[in-house]
């Protein structure tokens, strides 16, 4: 919390900085400017939700002569397009803002390899102006024209399509993220048992890891009462739910296999359960798109009674809003992005995602914590240098994820619907491939983690 406070002190000024970071707790500068960014997003991220707010749009025609034409010097006139600030139109307009920033910021931090590079003052401070910078380019994506003709391709249906490309890479982040989590998770509990001899520890992984696959067995279950419709329905909700099903019971008997465990021994049960579970995320989330409604029901008709494995409903085109599939992705990407945030850069494994020559960092810790306190006597400040001799992260690439995260969430908040060319949302087909294909490369990814070791054997892999 320390590392927040200071990094928003920052913005206006080094002498609030100074008052602000005295009073909180010592972090790293590498790890204060991730949760500053991160908070950018998170800003940002609500701003686009609130913007889908069916009542947002009744207030500001409220206002007079925001949204309303008035008489004005004889002319009508109205200060907004409101159809332009609200619904699906702004979260693309937003999302197509803050994507930019970070894109930008990708390029310009490209090969900065210690905070002696002039651009880390760049990455590192002057947060006021990058937040003006981020705003200006909001406001100016909102201005982008819409086309004239029903027949004209728009800039949401081109924008789209980079949304579903950029979604489909971060969804392979997080499960880069979720991977290191799990082993992460599982290698501290180990540790702890062989620290205290307590068998607390190992029971503690075991529950965890049987409640993960109860969780994902309760998910496709469900799934094959309310998402096939009987023995001849939806052939391809019943092709995805049992494929993924084998596929996650493959991964999970290789990673406890004899071979795999003696030249991998971090793996085990509790990441191929994490990995089940997002699976079947997944999964579900590929359903929930598919354009055919009588396999498609929503979570209030399950839950009302209103369907059941046998009977066929037609739910009603949904409009733009929160649905639960939406806000699940939401709640993976927040606690993906947090981690990578907060993700310690002192440890010694140098294929953490985003971190680079940790290890150089980790060896001068010490000394950039010695230097520190000689600054804390002087200012009062506790956020200090540690990457005087190499960055603790890829700067260009933390941009780059957080550029790919943007248009997650912009996929995210519009259920990865089309644009029409009258500016309404349909079901969309392709996104359901995007989803279900990330969900097999997912488990591509994470089986070859397991077996790279035994096959590649001359290579060494931390």
């Amino acid at each position: 919390m320390g590392c927040v406070l200071g990094g928003l002190a920052c913005c206006f000024g080094s002498a609030a900085c100074s008052l602000c970071c005295a009073a909180c707790p010592g972090c790293k500068n590498s790890t204060s400017t991730r949760i500053v960014y991160s908070l950018f997003l998170l800003l940002g991220t609500i701003t686009s939700a609130l913007m889908l707010i069916p009542s947002i749009r009744d207030s500001l025609d409220k206002v007079p002569g925001l949204c309303n034409p008035i008489w004005f010097n004889n002319e009508k006139t109205r200060l907004l397009n409101c159809d332009y600030v609200v619904g699906h139109l702004a979260v693309y307009r937003t999302c197509f803002g803050m994507a930019m920033f970070f894109l930008l910021l990708t390029i310009i931090m490209v090969k900065v390899s210690s905070s002696k590079d002039p651009r880390a003052k760049i990455q590192n401070g002057f947060w006021f102006f990058k937040f003006v910078i981020l705003v200006g380019i909001i406001i100016g994506a909102f201005y982008i024209p819409r086309p004239g003709g029903m027949n004209q391709v728009s800039f949401d249906q081109v924008w789209m399509v980079f949304g579903m490309i950029g979604g489909f890479l971060f969804i392979l982040i997080q499960l880069v993220l979720i991977v290191d989590f799990g082993h992460s998770w599982n290698e501290k509990w180990v540790a702890n048992y062989e620290d205290s001899q307590n068998k607390g520890w190992y029971v503690g992984l075991l529950i965890f890891t049987v409640l993960f696959y109860l969780i994902s067995l309760a998910a496709i279950v469900l799934f094959y009462i309310f998402y096939t419709r009987g023995v001849d329905g939806c052939p391809m909700n019943k092709a995805f739910v049992s494929v993924n099903m084998i596929l996650c019971i493959l991964v999970s008997i290789v990673s406890i296999l004899p071979k795999i465990q003696e030249v991998n021994p971090r793996s085990g049960l509790l990441q191929s359960s994490i990995i089940t579970g997002y699976v079947q995320y997944l999964t579900w989330s590929a359903m929930t798109n598919n354009p055919d409604k009588t396999c498609n029901p929503s979570l209030m008709d399950i839950f009302s009674g209103k369907v059941n494995a046998t009977s066929v409903i037609l739910p009603p085109e949904r409009v733009t809003g929160m649905d639960w599939p939406s806000i699940a992705g939401l709640g993976i990407w927040m606690i993906c992005v947090l981690y990578a945030s907060i993700r310690t850069a002192s440890t010694n494994n140098m294929g953490k995602l985003t971190n680079k020559n940790t290890e150089n960092v980790y060896l001068n810790d010490n000394s950039s914590g010695s230097a520190s306190n000689k600054d804390e006597e002087k200012s009062g400040q506790n956020v200090w240098d540690n990457e005087e001799e190499a960055v603790a992260y890829s700067y260009s690439f933390f941009h780059f994820m957080f550029f790919l995260a943007t248009l997650y969430i912009m996929m995210t908040l519009t259920k990865w619907y089309s644009p029409t060319a009258d500016g309404t949302l349909t079901s969309n087909l392709p996104s359901v491939w995007v989803k279900i294909s990330s969900s097999w490369v997912c488990l591509v990814i994470y089986g070859w983690t397991l077996i790279a070791p035994a096959v590649l054997s001359d290579r060494e892999f931390d």
